[in-house]
């Protein structure tokens, strides 16, 4: 049985690639190129990601450039398995479709989930998480999803039938898929609620890169919705569709991540550290119980106040300053009073009175 060679391919061409080259179906060649743009835009920034390590100037940045650069490997395999979708399914690209689209997503999701919780920590002004805390974050949960789609497809192939994704009818083979890709639904929600609370705390000068997770996870979750919509309960005219569908999904969502958290962060990265981000330093060596022996002083000051009206109707006076022993009012029974000088006659007054009588 002989094909038609589509305009724009060559006749030497595998059919199951004419979708690349096919000018009759222009979706295969404009997702095509559009992938290739993201997957060289990917490259280039992971490249700059490099160069521009040694100029980061915040530590607490440059602990995320592991983790970005993580991002930017899924991303690049995001816009890489566009082309499996592209191509026509068999048994190659259908292992690897099922395979690599839920472990790309998985450690592209894990990566925006160990930011958001260091985010959350600087926000509030706490100590943030090391970077091997993030390193194994993000792996850790990346690694759940590998192990999940190395059982399903072993256990679908049973060993040795790999044409067993194209022999499947499209409604099972779309419901396996979305099913396969349920622990990515939980990622991808458990990071947009942890990136919320990134906007919770006093130093907001961290808030703008909880923004980026936010609006990056906020459109996954808009695109998900849509093709996995698209993808059950919609039918479709023809099962090619599905993989337009697929391949769409893939390149939206990857020029997502690169657009609204990649390039937005890479605007951050030479920012000279702002104090204004991080905790007065005397705050965490101030000792808790300085506040209470403030509040014990200063109630010498209220008890004087009590005490005035008390100190014109008794004898008892209140000294704010000493111990508790009170002064009082005593009534002496002695005069201790000194006494004043006063005149006396002279008894040389008639002495000249005698002298005159003689």
């Amino acid at each position: 049985m002989t094909t038609t060679v589509p305009s724009g391919c060559s006749e030497n061409l595998d059919s199951r690639y004419y979708r690349l080259c096919d000018q009759n179906a222009v979706w295969g060649i404009v997702l095509e190129a559009v992938a290739a743009v993201g997957a060289v835009t990917s490259v280039a920034f992971m490249l700059a990601l490099l160069v521009l390590i040694c100029k980061v100037q915040d530590s607490n940045r440059r602990k995320v450039l592991p983790i970005q650069f993580l991002f930017l490997l899924g991303v690049l395999g995001v816009f890489g398995l566009t082309f499996a979708f592209i191509i026509t399914l068999d048994s190659s690209t259908g292992p690897t479709r099922f395979f690599l689209f839920g472990i790309l997503f998985s450690l592209c999701f894990s990566c925006l989930l160990a930011h958001a919780l260091n985010l959350t920590k600087l926000v509030r002004g706490r100590k943030p998480l090391s970077l091997l805390v993030m390193l194994g974050l993000a792996v850790g949960l990346s690694l759940v999803q590998d192990v999940i789609a190395i059982e399903y497809v072993i256990l679908t192939m049973n060993r040795t039938n790999t044409a067993v994704f194209s022999e499947l009818l499209p409604p099972r083979r779309n419901e396996d898929f979305v099913m396969l890709l349920i622990y990515v639904l939980f990622l991808m929600a458990l990071t947009f609620c942890t990136s919320c609370f990134t906007f919770c705390g006093p130093f907001t000068g961290w808030k703008r890169h909880g923004a980026h997770i936010y609006l990056a996870t906020l459109l996954s979750i808009v695109i998900w919705v849509a093709w996995i919509t698209l993808l059950l309960l919609t039918p479709t005219p023809d099962p090619g569709w599905d993989d337009t569908i697929l391949s769409s999904a893939l390149v939206a969502n990857g020029w997502v991540f690169l657009l609204v958290y990649v390039a937005p962060e890479f605007q951050l990265l030479t920012k000279q550290q702002n104090p204004m981000d991080y905790p007065v330093e005397d705050a965490f060596c101030k000792p808790q119980f300085m506040k209470q022996s403030y509040g014990v002083e200063n109630r010498a000051y209220s008890q004087e106040e009590i005490t005035q009206g008390r100190e014109e109707l008794g004898d008892t006076l209140y000294a704010p300053y000493s111990t508790h022993f009170q002064l009082q009012n005593r009534t002496s029974q002695k005069d201790f009073s000194i006494p004043r000088a006063q005149t006396r006659a002279s008894p040389y007054n008639d002495y000249e009175g005698r002298k005159t009588g003689s």
